[in-house]
This record gives C-alpha cells, sequence and structure tokens, in this order.
C-alpha cells in the first residue's frame, strides 16, 4: 500500500513567498501542497475545506497576525504549524511565542529576495518532521522542583553536560534547564534553530533559568552556571585548551540536512570529554545526535534520550536507543534530577557510597515561566 502523502497548506501574505515554498515542498513526492492562503481568515475557510496535516505560517500578515491566528487553531482546530518568520529580532521573538502557543518548528526566510536554494531541503525535512508531531505531547510533562546541589559537592573541571534537540526542543529545553540548579558543570546546546532566532532564544532561557544562558562565540570558555546555545547556522564543537573546555564554531556542510548539527557537538566532546560528560537527546526528528550519543558511551559518558510520550517528535531519541547509545530513557519531567544527579555522581566529591546511590537534592522553587 502506498503511503499516505502529507497534506499542506502554505499560509503567507507574499505571493513570492507562497510560490516559493509550493515549489520547495513540491520536490519531495511524500508532500502534497494542497492550497495557499494569503491571510488567516482565508486559510481558515480553506482548512475545513481541504483538511490538510499541517501548516506553514506567516507570523506578520494584514487582517489577523500569525500568532492570534496559531492561538485560535490550536484551541478549536489542533494542527501541527511549521512558522516561517523573517530573519529579525522581532520576528525571532515573535516566532518563539508561537512555538510557546502551540507551533511545532520554526524557518526563517533567507531574505527580501526570497530564494529558498539550500533551504528548500531543510524546509522539506522540518515539514515532514512537524507532520509526525504528537501534539497531546505538550501536556504530558508535570510540574517539577529545581533541585539545589548538595553544599559538598565539588566537580571535575572536565565535567561537562551535552544536550541536543530538534522538532518541539525549544520548549522542552526551556522546560528541562529551567529546572537545573545553579552551580553544575557547563553545558552546550545544539538545538536545530535558524540564525537570530537562536539568540532570541538563548536570551529568553536566560530569563528563567537559575544560571547564565547565551549564545555562543567561538572561543566562549565553558565553565560552570553557565550554559551556551549554537548559534544558528554555525556547528558548535568544544575542545580541551589550558585548563578550559573552549568553544570552536565553524560553518561546515550541513550534517543531517542542519547546521548546527548535534552529531559535531557529541563527536569533538568523545576524546576530550568521555568519561566526564553527561548526554542527552531530547525531541526531534530524524538521526542527528545518535551517532555521536554511541561514540561518547562507548567512552564511559552517561547518556540519556526522552521518552516517547513526552516527545513531540520522537525520532533523534529512538534513533539512538535503536543505535544502543542511551542507558536511560526517561520522561522530560524526570531528566532536570537525572542529569543533575548523574553529574554529582561523577564530581570530584562523589564517593562510592553516591556512584550507587543518588545524591538528594534539596528542593527550591523554579523561577515562573
Amino acid at each position: 500500500m502506498k503511503p499516505k502523502r502529507i497534506r499542506a497548506l502554505i499560509v503567507d501574505d507574499s505571493a513570492v513567498v507562497r510560490h516559493a515554498i509550493h515549489d520547495a515542498l513540491s520536490q519531495d513526492p511524500d508532500i502534497e501542497v494542497v492550497g495557499t492562503a494569503a491571510d488567516p481568515y482565508e486559510a481558515r475557510d480553506k482548512i475545513l475545506a481541504l483538511d490538510p496535516d499541517i501548516l506553514t505560517l506567516d507570523i506578520e500578515m494584514p487582517r489577523m497576525d500569525g500568532l492570534t491566528f496559531m492561538r485560535i487553531l490550536q484551541k478549536h482546530r489542533p494542527i501541527p504549524v511549521v512558522i516561517v518568520s523573517s530573519l529579525t529580532p522581532s520576528g525571532s521573538q515573535a516566532a518563539l511565542d508561537a512555538l510557546e502557543a502551540g507551533a511545532v518548528d520554526v524557518i526563517g526566510k533567507p531574505g527580501s529576495a526570497w530564494r529558498l536554494g539550500d533551504l528548500g531541503g531543510e524546509l522539506r525535512q522540518r515539514v515532514k518532521g512537524a507532520a509526525l508531531a504528537s501534539l497531546h505531547a505538550r501536556s504530558a510533562a508535570a510540574p517539577a522542583r529545581v533541585a539545589a546541589l548538595p553544599a559538598s559537592v565539588r566537580f571535575n573541571p572536565r565535567q561537562i553536560i551535552l544536550l541536543g534537540a530538534s522538532t518541539g526542543g525549544t520548549e522542552a529545553l526551556k522546560f528541562l534547564l529551567s529546572r537545573l540548579p545553579d552551580g553544575l558543570p557547563g553545558i552546550c546546546i545544539v538545538q536545530h534553530i535558524p540564525p537570530v532566532f537562536s539568540k532570541a532564544f538563548a536570551e529568553r532561557l536566560d530569563s528563567i533559568c537559575a544560571f547564565e544562558v547565551r549564545e555562543a562565540a567561538s572561543g566562549d570558555a565553558i565553565r560552570p552556571g553557565l550554559a551556551l546555545v549554537a548559534p544558528g547556522d554555525y556547528h558548535m564543537m568544544i575542545v580541551w585548551d589550558k585548563g578550559n573546555y573552549r568553544v570552536v564554531l565553524n560553518q561546515g556542510a550541513p550534517l543531517h540536512y542542519t547546521r548546527p548539527a548535534v552529531d559535531r557537538l557529541f563527536n569533538s566532546a568523545v576524546t576530550c570529554a568521555g568519561r566526564h560528560a553527561v548526554a542527552a537527546l531530547l525531541t526531534g526528528m530524524g538521526s542527528d545526535g545518535a551517532e555521536g550519543m554511541k561514540r561518547l558511551r562507548s567512552a564511559g559518558a552517561a547518556t540519556f534520550a526522552q521518552n516517547e510520550r513526552t516527545c513531540i517528535v520522537y525520532g533523534m531519541p529512538r534513533a539512538a536507543v535503536e543505535m544502543g547509545a542511551v542507558e536511560q530513557v526517561l520522561p522530560l519531567e524526570q531528566l532536570p534530577g537525572a542529569l543533575a544527579n548523574s553529574a554529582i555522581a561523577r564530581s570530584n566529591a562523589g564517593t562510592s557510597e553516591n556512584q550507587s546511590s543518588p545524591a538528594r537534592l534539596q528542593p527550591v522553587q523554579p523561577k515562573n515561566l
């Protein structure tokens, strides 16, 4: 039996953009563009008439903005949505608001001429990933409390926490990081996200976390109490240099249709971090990060994956599990405690007792989300 094609509806006030997205998506035999709409009112009528599986949606449109439409849509007729937004600070903030309101993914418009070029492959992958989204997973994660570190814990300078995510990952990372305590080993994050959006995303995380979060720059020292987000369109790697990990950024070829790629980060940590690393793969389509996580596990790192129930798309974690790269598969609500306890168990202060029985962490209330 031939697999069902993904039925896509394109919503954008620009005829040029609608045409460009239509051409890009139509190149994939698994995607059928069933229609286009110039504004949310037209989109509403076409959703009822055409019953699409997924929307691509602009944020800035006349008559009704995309964010308002998103909120109405997710309340009355939930459907996976990929936001297609301008690569501007205001466009980035609006896109993050849309992700919080229920959008599955975001991709940036590459410029005023709006020729997709190499972005066409990424757009097709994002649409196919979003079509697999489990929208109910958003409410699966129960509230949790941040755990305060024991006063006696002392981390080895070689310790580091590595996180990778894609489709649905902005909200998963927001949940996880806002529930981690200050003072953990340095954290490096690769989220599949476009340029400009990554800076806005890091700033939003910084406003809700107990520690500093910012977009990484080449040469940054990675230290306890700091989380660095890979900039969009740059791979992020780490090296050990004079007693510190440092960030290395480059614009090498995309991997798994994306730049940054989780595998680039994980693979760079195999030699310099090895058994001192704690790594986790969160929700996302495809297999990015699975190979690197397998190599990390072979080097002695602690490896975790988000479980299917709480993933928007159980792709990257599934690939890692099937590859034998994952020690523990956990629901999102259990990952903050698991990562913190794993880091404590590997610290210089950890005794054999600590390693066999995770430390009891003192609960404190997280910042408001």
